[in-house]
């Protein structure tokens, strides 16, 4: 029997959602950095006195996922009992829950009479902790985190809400931007200081035992609902396996392997056979498999119920200690996001023949990219942070998006705020053509993004994916188009490997191409008027219309039409 009436359930339930997204809305509108204003790299989420998670904000996955195991790790180096109104523990440790250094997650116990009521949660991606590259990021020459930059253990930078002005200090000392990174570290306090004083109101206005109650319900109805949509998919043993380009150049490709066993209600994720850990930064904390694994699971079976810790107590995930996806400390971690989107999709991969009708092709990959040097105009050091986010796959109805994030809530960071702030231009920022994997349903195109880099002693941390292991298509769908980096594209272009550490010169234009999505479904069985479409929106070429999807199509300029007949004819062929 509940202790709390469902009307007044519903009530504590929108509430602490609305406290989540108001703590984000406080990072977001007052954070210094373009990642975070521009890019929202970063989450929130409210947790109960226990540290579970009830209540998170409409940001990463990733992030939320380890997030649970980051509170818990701080409280364990600082009790409850410790805690006082106004503490907030700070940690960026990747194997407490971090996952990399540039992740800084900040606690905040809420209390109302004098009675611990919940905590306030964020974490942000900040620009730079120092380390061997700008923005703290390398993969090329990292053989373990030290190299990466600032590690901080479980931390009180604020006591009774009184920063500590010797930790502030010494994180100011480490990085190359502490404008941006203690604006960014002092958003993220402030806004907890939003969901704690939102807390305080709601255990005032209900009491401090129905909100309590109406946490422990939420949970235990998340969990019910997920045990439910789990015990829907057959149960068996599936597996999938895909590849990483490489760890850097002249590396060898990285097999990410997984066996999904769906038993009842419950569901274990392992990637046994996965390849093992790298001498690199291309390695993921076991904290952000499991967020992605989490995330993938999530969006099959119950996408719009709460997301919270009883979400996750149905799903066991496991990798082999050792692995890329399991590495022991000190591993290097700095460029994880890249494997965000392969864990990911290999459990939807997995999923594919029990879950037909709801998986996804793969996406084209992101690139994140990081540079720095010397800003001539500002007379400054900069490092700029980059998001280029491309096409989604397509799906058993319809087809993907273009340019959109995949696997998290992220967006494009605008032309107008690099060139703002950052000695950028941005000079081509488009769809790529006859990227996307033809289907019956079509993937998302490949986004081009060409940066002219007005910095001196330039230096460019690549990070991109899918340079050499094209995004999959499902049930008769093609792969995508392979994406690629140039240096100052058109006739005597450098390529950058995906994951290469560089110089560029003043003036040097970066050339961002990223491959095109998967497609689903046989590309005969798309609606020839849908090809004329995509070929009247630049999409598709006429000459790929006929290739891909045998669709004639004839005349010139936007004058054009369907040869029926000729079309009839090319298909019976296939």
């Amino acid at each position: 029997m509940s202790r709390i009436d469902p009307i007044t359930l519903g009530v504590v339930w929108g509430a602490l959602q609305s406290i989540a997204v108001e703590i984000g809305t406080t990072v977001h509108r007052t954070a210094y950095s373009e990642q975070a204003r521009e890019g929202q790299d970063f989450s929130v989420a409210v947790f109960d006195p226990a540290g579970r998670m009830v209540a998170q904000g409409p940001y990463s996955p990733g992030h939320m996922g380890a997030m649970s195991f980051a509170v818990r790790n701080a409280l364990a180096a600082h009790p409850v009992e410790t805690l006082r109104p106004g503490d907030a523990i700070l940690l960026n440790d990747p194997l407490l829950g971090s996952g990399h250094l540039p992740d800084f997650f900040i606690t905040q116990p809420a209390f109302h009479d004098g009675a611990l009521v919940g905590f306030a949660v964020n974490i942000l991606h900040h620009t730079d902790v120092g380390g061997q590259r700008p923005g703290s990021q390398g993969v090329e020459g990292i053989f373990d985190y030290f190299q990466e930059g600032l590690r901080i253990p479980p931390t009180k930078v604020w006591k009774e809400y009184q920063e500590q002005e010797g930790i502030v200090g010494i994180i100011a000392a480490n990085t190359r931007t502490p404008d941006k990174v203690l604006g960014d570290l002092r958003a993220q306090r402030s806004a907890l200081r939003v969901g704690e004083l939102r807390l305080q109101e709601l255990a005032a206005r209900y009491g401090r035992e129905t909100l309590l109650a109406g946490m422990d319900e939420i949970v235990a109805r998340t969990e019910a609902n997920m045990r439910a949509a789990i015990a829907t998919i057959p149960d068996g043993v599936y597996r999938f396996e895909d590849f990483m380009d490489d760890y850097g150049p002249g590396t060898e490709p990285l097999r990410v392997a997984v066996t999904v066993t769906v038993d009842g209600s419950s569901m274990v994720i392992d990637y046994e056979g996965s390849s093992a850990q790298t001498a690199s930064g291309m390695n993921s904390y076991i904290n952000y498999t499991r967020s992605y694994s989490y995330a993938a699971v999530k969006c099959l079976t119950d996408p719009l119920g709460p997301m919270n810790e009883g979400a996750l107590g149905p799903i066991t995930v496991k990798a082999p200690e050792g692995s890329f996806l399991n590495p022991r400390p000190p591993a290097g971690g700095g460029p994880r996001a890249i494997i965000c989107y392969r864990t990911f999709e290999s459990v939807l991969g997995a999923l594919a023949p029990a879950l037909p009708d709801r998986v996804a092709a793969a996406a084209s990959h992101m690139a994140n990219p990081t540079f720095g040097g010397w800003d001539r105009a500002r007379k400054r050091r900069f490092v700029a942070y980059e998001l280029v986010l491309s096409g989604t796959g397509a799906r058993a109805t319809r087809d993907g998006c273009e340019a959109m994030s995949w696997a998290f809530n992220a967006a494009n960071i605008p032309v107008e705020a690099q060139e703002a702030n950052q000695p950028i231009i941005v000079e081509r920022f488009e769809l790529i053509g006859d990227s996307a994997g033809a289907g019956k349903f079509r993937g998302g195109c490949g986004v081009r993004r060409d940066l002219r880099l007005l910095g001196d002693e330039g230096k460019l941390t690549n990070l991109s994916e899918r340079q050499k292991f094209a995004p999959y298509g499902l049930r008769g769908g093609r792969s995508g188009k392979l994406g690629r980096t140039v240096i100052n594209p058109g006739p005597g272009e450098q390529v950058v490997h995906g994951k290469q550490s560089r110089e560029f010169a003043y003036g040097d234009v970066v050339s961002f191409q990223q491959s095109g999505a998967g497609g689903y479904g046989d590309p005969f069985e798309r609606d020839p008027r849908r090809v004329l479409d995509d070929v009247l929106d630049d999409y598709v070429s006429v000459e790929a219309a006929h290739r891909d999807y045998g669709v004639v199509i004839v005349g010139t300029g936007v004058d054009l039409t369907i040869d029926e007949d000729a079309t009839c004819l090319e298909r019976s062929r296939a």
